[in-house]
């Protein structure tokens, strides 16, 4: 029934299922837990704007109830056994995940694909969680920090589907019926479409076993047709100002950068780090320690199939909003005219391997590595794999990265906030 592809003493073992279920699994010696998870190649960037949020919605719905189980026996399931169940919806995929004892893997590869193959979908459940999505909804309105955030993201993207919310507005959640969801089901959730992930003290034979003991081989397979990701095109650099009562001033800079298989992805990460990553970072030091202006400013990055971004934001009151903005563009001018120095790149490098070495003692940063494998059709890499591209990384090509993708000409900036 299966076809293992990969050899036993692999790092990273990987099986199709006959229904074209991809199952890759890492063992980690050492420890007792398992992570065990299950991507869905659907989410905010397949979405028409009409039906944006319905991925969300399909995910938060997915544990109202199933065929197997009411939506309390999901709550309690893994919790009793001292795991945790959790899901989210992300720009090109929709997670569900466990975390338990190794002894109780069975359990957790038996509840997910009980939430992912067997949902009720029921309309008298939609018309309650309807409600706790538009509540979400209103705590994001209500936290100008994240506010920002969405509203840039719009602003960077226009009308590309990589400017959606991933929530959805009152209007589309409040428009999107039990027919979508469905739809959306029927047109995604089946196993060709579907990447199963698992790390810790798991043994890869046993985790297909697992998973067809759990009926997971027995559905059928659906459309292997990816869903559509139409060509990434950003709006262009703006500047904007969306006025609203609060304390502070929150603003983002953000510009388009790399493809998640792009390999200068590690110089961008790098720049990230050195520019705005931490405490001694060039923009804390600088927006903060010297000139007193903000008590947080950090950069941010994230990769996509086809693209990336990065960018800083920044909390300030409305008095020194101009100034601060000004302060970051400056910052952001230096650093695409003079790069970073010898000795920031050899700091760079230091901070950035301790941090992913530090973050693969995790069973769920090791799980997370292992899907990546199959969801951005990239090879899987070693610690000691990914070390040495970090030394890789040359002068050269940090020079190129900060002046292609840091000038403030090319920024879009969104402040949200009161006029000073």
């Amino acid at each position: 029934m299966t076809a293992v592809s990969s050899p036993p003493e692999s790092g990273l073992r990987t099986t199709e299922l006959s229904n074209g279920l991809t199952v890759l699994s890492e063992h980690m010696p050492g420890v007792r837990s398992v992570a065990f998870g299950a991507w869905v190649r659907a989410a905010s960037v397949h979405e028409s704007r009409e039906r944006m949020g319905v991925s969300h919605l399909l995910e938060h719905m997915v544990f109202k109830g199933t065929k197997n189980r009411s939506a309390r026996e999901i709550a309690l399931s893994l919790e009793i056994l001292g795991g945790s169940l959790d899901a989210y919806t992300a720009r090109e995929h929709t997670s569900y995940q466990a975390r338990v004892l190794d002894e109780h893997l069975i359990e957790a590869v038996d509840v997910i694909g009980d939430l992912i193959f067997r949902p009720l979908l029921r309309r008298e459940d939609l018309l309650l969680e309807r409600k706790v999505v538009l509540e979400e909804i209103g705590m994001v309105d209500d936290t100008p920090d994240d506010l920002v955030f969405e509203l840039h993201n719009e602003k960077l993207w226009g009308s590309h589907p990589y400017g959606h919310s991933i929530l959805g507005t009152r209007e589309t959640v409040s428009a999107l019926g039990v027919k979508e969801l469905k739809e959306l089901h029927a047109r995604a959730y089946h196993p060709t479409q579907i990447v199963v992930a698992c790390s810790g003290n798991v043994v890869h034979e046993q985790l297909v076993e697992a998973l067809e003991r759990t009926g997971w081989g027995e559905v059928a397979g659906g459309d292997s047709a990816p869903l559509v990701i139409p060509p990434a095109s950003p709006a262009g650099p703006s500047r904007t100002h969306v006025e609203r009562e609060s304390a502070q001033t929150h603003i983002v800079f953000g510009a388009t950068t790399v493809a998640h298989h792009d390999p200068r992805r590690y110089a961008v990460a790098l720049v990230d780090t050195i520019f705005g990553g931490g405490m001694s970072s060039r923009l804390f030091q600088r927006i903060r320690e010297e000139l007193g202006l903000a008590y947080s400013v950090h950069t941010f990055q994230s990769f996509h199939p086809d693209t990336g971004v990065a960018g800083v934001y920044v909390g300030t009151s409305p008095e020194t909003a101009t100034q601060a903005a000004e302060a970051i563009a400056e910052e952001l001018d230096k650093l695409a005219a003079h790069s970073l120095t010898d000795e920031e790149i050899r700091a760079g490098k230091s901070q950035l391997k301790g941090q992913v070495t530090l973050s693969l003692e995790s069973v769920t940063s090791r799980m997370y590595r292992a899907a990546g494998v199959a969801l951005y059709h990239e090879p899987y890499r070693t610690l000691e794999d990914t070390l040495a591209l970090i030394d890789a990384i040359d002068a050269e090509t940090v020079a190129k990265v900060c002046a292609e993708f840091y000038p403030s000409s090319r920024q879009t900036v969104l402040s949200l906030g009161p006029t000073a």
